[in-house]
């Protein structure tokens, strides 16, 4: 990827980001500390990253946190990101709500544990009004999953006479998705030179353009923010068309 000396602002940033936040137990490990040491430093960057996008003036962030296949991890180091949750929540909500950000949380969250679902209802509560960003937070959150889901609902509402199959179409199944409401990403950054998409937004990634950085979560920057956008708008998005 051709790195970028400078972000120019005059070229509107994408619309919608969406981020794989990997490497925070690479980074930990290679420093000799504990993975939670790895998560703590990500949360941080986390922050950095929001305020970023805020301040570049993109709409919608989404965040890959916690993947339904995370659970195979050892029981303490789930158990040290449910806490690093709670916390965050805890810290961060209010200055979020002040800033304008908007929270709401993707995936199987019946699957959490119950003192982590209330402050998760309670931040998009608080925040549902605000419209300076959309920051979507993927928790216990699998591509296949949800798009099963989405079609058990409609195969159960057909089944009940309330919908007619031939009335099944993409715009009316991305509407039963968990992400119904918000715009398919345009561009999707993945961190720590891994290039895979790890179950995460499969229908919505379509058209997204990838972007894979080759540094840690704990690592990433604005300026890498602004590489991957500068690459973003160096790609020519046909969708499928001819070019020229």
């Amino acid at each position: 990827m051709e790195a970028a000396t400078s972000y120019s602002q005059k070229a509107d940033p994408p619309a919608h980001i969406a981020i794989i936040m990997d490497g925070n137990g690479r980074w930990a490990k290679a420093r000799g500390l504990p993975r939670i040491a790895g998560h703590q430093k990500g949360a941080e960057v986390v922050r950095e990253t929001v305020t970023h996008c805020r301040e570049l003036g993109v709409a919608c962030l989404t965040l890959y946190a916690f993947s339904s296949e995370n659970w195979k991890r050892p029981t303490a180091e789930v158990d040290d990101l449910m806490g690093l949750l709670r916390l965050y929540l805890r810290r961060d909500l209010i200055e979020l709500s002040r800033a304008g950000v908007r929270m709401r949380f993707i995936g199987d969250l019946r699957g959490l544990p119950a003192d982590v679902i209330d402050p998760l209802y309670e931040a998009e509560r608080r925040t549902r009004d605000n419209s300076d960003l959309v920051l979507t937070v993927a928790l216990n959150y699998g591509g296949r999953n949800e798009i099963v889901q989405a079609a058990r609902k409609l195969a159960e509402a057909a089944a009940a006479g309330r919908l007619q199959v031939q009335e099944i179409d993409e715009q009316l199944f991305a509407s039963h998705l968990d992400t119904a409401g918000i715009p398919d990403p345009d561009l999707m950054i993945r961190t720590s030179g891994e290039q895979r998409m790890s179950n995460f937004l499969l229908w919505q990634s379509a058209y997204t353009e990838m972007v894979f950085i080759p540094v840690l979560w704990p690592d990433f920057r604005k300026s890498h923010l602004e590489e991957a956008i500068h690459e973003f708008h160096r790609r020519d998005r046909r969708y499928g068309a001819s070019s020229g």
